[in-house]
């Protein structure tokens, strides 16, 4: 019996973009099942690009802002395909975001995170963003 090779993972980011203690939220437009709910913006990482690459551009695609990605926070959510999906902080440097793929942003604190209808894949999250928004709280 063939032994099977298992493929590597593809990445997809997602950035946990946090401003004067507010989190960005997108709304996704498709797929069906998943429409109306809501998401951290990102995308597929690229052959040859780096996760940190790959988050700034995919923000500048879909929002239309520059970005700084930085740390990881979270688990990796293993998604169908050979796909994992990780979340990153990112810091907004220039631009006012804007839903280019997207049917709507929003701006949440901890608390409206708490009641808003995320994607499954993004409440796992749920712990470490709520950690981040209680740490940038605006004074």
């Amino acid at each position: 019996m063939a032994s099977r090779r298992r493929l590597p993972m593809r990445e997809v980011v997602a950035a946990a973009l946090v401003q004067h203690g507010r989190l960005l939220l997108a709304q996704r437009r498709r797929p069906a099942h998943l429409a109306g709910l809501w998401e951290l913006p990102g995308g597929k990482v690229e052959d040859g690009e780096s996760p940190a690459a790959a988050l700034e551009r995919e923000l500048r695609e879909e929002l239309l802002i520059d970005t700084e990605a930085g740390s990881r926070i979270g688990v990796d959510i293993v998604l169908s395909g050979a796909l994992v999906l990780r979340a990153y902080q990112a810091r907004l440097v220039a631009g006012t975001p804007t839903p280019v793929e997207h049917a709507a942003l929003r701006w949440v604190d901890a608390a409206e995170l708490q009641e808003i209808e995320l994607v499954p894949n993004d409440r796992a999250w749920l712990p470490e963003l709520t950690a981040l928004l209680t740490l940038e709280r605006p004074c």
